[in-house]
């Protein structure tokens, strides 16, 4: 039993209540490795990498897998409104309500929370390129930028590029009618919204909650802008920890969701849980210092309770330096520690990341097991036996930590 002290004159101490347990009953998946659990479940086994390295060339990329959008956005009215990313992060809501049993049930999707990380929409390079080639070639007058931007965008572009509609597409799509809140601030938005979640649920403030990310990687005007900051891996494709002389992210296309609920909840309901997330940590260290990523993650690491002979880690790393060797130097000091890295397989998402680390940590220790390195390095390990606990953890490639822990239902 926790305490706290009432401020007034009395100072009589007042109990509180234990955070509730939060299980993740439902988990839906879109990527390049293709939909749905047992496809990626299917695909982590064999090692399967699905990249493109010529329609971006010299850039490397991780293309959305063939998708029938049609078998989660049935109307064709409401894929039109959404571009790729929406599309990606509304049909993963629908395949994690549909895992968590709660799909079409109108009373739980009334009252269920939405927590959304998500950056912004896509931009119209044809009208880009036209702007900056006519200013390069010095024929912009004045005033011309305005004049096409508002007569050669389309009517919807903007309304597109709106952060917060996925949560309201999901919400027209699904039938989620709970509160909505959307988090930005790349890979560190994620984070705050399971960190969000897990703290709603375990006050009791909420008893279920859809919660996750959507992107997709297959953007030029995206690959330009990460491309300015020289974050972009260029070909040919090699592993996350392979690209020590080469560094650079390639960026990924998934769609991550997860339903989150009270155990009470869950319970009082008949659904089975995947596993629990006990814990979520964030920090925000101060990236101009040499080691600052390590020691954010040395901080937060025992705030956890995990326990290295028995845990596993499921690990953002980017492949963008220096906050890759940073993370690999924390890593080494746990050298136990079965790891692996999402980026390898699925590239580099931004605000799925953290989503995506939690959703294969559930998968993992609902299948009894932990997928198979992928590592050319011999960096990542083989873990035997079936994996109780595994941190999930997210480190920005420009700024934003966090971790997870995900557990075992006992």
């Amino acid at each position: 039993m926790q305490w706290r002290t009432r401020s007034d004159s009395r100072c009589r101490q007042i109990p509180m209540a234990e955070p509730k347990e939060v299980w993740i009953t439902g988990i839906g998946l879109l990527s390049s490795l293709g939909e749905g659990l047992d496809a990626h479940w299917e695909a982590l086994t064999a090692k399967r990498v699905n990249v493109d390295e010529t329609r971006l060339a010299p850039y490397v990329i991780h293309p959305i897998a063939p998708v029938s959008f049609d078998a989660q956005i049935p109307k064709k009215g409401d894929q039109r409104q959404m571009e790729t990313w929406q599309r990606i992060g509304v049909y993963a809501a629908g395949l994690a309500l549909d895992s968590a049993g709660v799909k079409g049930n109108q009373e739980i999707l009334s009252r269920m929370d939405m927590i959304v990380a998500a950056g912004g929409g896509e931009r119209d390079l044809k009208v880009d390129l036209a702007i900056m080639n006519a200013d390069a070639q010095g024929n912009l007058p004045s005033g011309a930028i305005n004049e096409k931007l508002m007569n050669e965008l389309r009517p919807t572009l903007f309304l597109a590029q709106l952060s917060n509609l996925l949560a309201g597409n999901i919400a027209i799509v699904h039938g989620v009618c709970g509160t909505s809140r959307t988090f930005m601030g790349e890979e560190a938005s994620s984070i705050d919204a399971a960190r969000n979640a897990v703290a709603r649920i375990g006050a009791g403030q909420s008893d279920i909650a859809l919660v996750g990310a959507a992107h997709n990687g297959d953007r030029g005007d995206l690959l330009m802008l990460y491309e300015f900051g020289e974050f972009s891996l260029k070909g040919p494709y090699a592993p996350v920890w392979a690209r020590k002389d080469k560094p650079g992210f390639a960026l990924g296309s998934v769609g991550a969701f997860l339903v989150m609920e009270s155990r009470e909840h869950a319970e009082a309901r008949g659904a089975k849980p995947y596993a629990k997330l006990t814990k979520v940590v964030a920090d925000l260290a101060r990236r101009k210092e040499p080691g600052a990523v390590t020691k954010s993650l040395q901080a937060m690491w025992p705030q956890l309770g995990a326990t290295d002979d028995e845990t596993a880690v499921i690990t953002g790393a980017t492949g963008a330096e220096p906050a890759t060797a940073e993370e690999r130097a924390f890593l080494g000091e746990h050298p136990g520690l079965a790891v692996r890295a999402t980026g390898t397989t699925f590239g580099h998402t931004i605000e799925a990341q953290f989503p995506l680390g939690l959703a294969l940590a559930a998968l993992s220790i609902s299948r009894g097991a932990l997928y198979p390195a992928n590592d050319p390095t011999g960096f990542e390990v083989e873990k035997a036996g079936p994996p109780t606990q595994i941190v999930v953890m997210g480190a920005g490639h420009w700024q934003g930590e966090g971790m997870a822990l995900v557990e075992a239902v006992k």
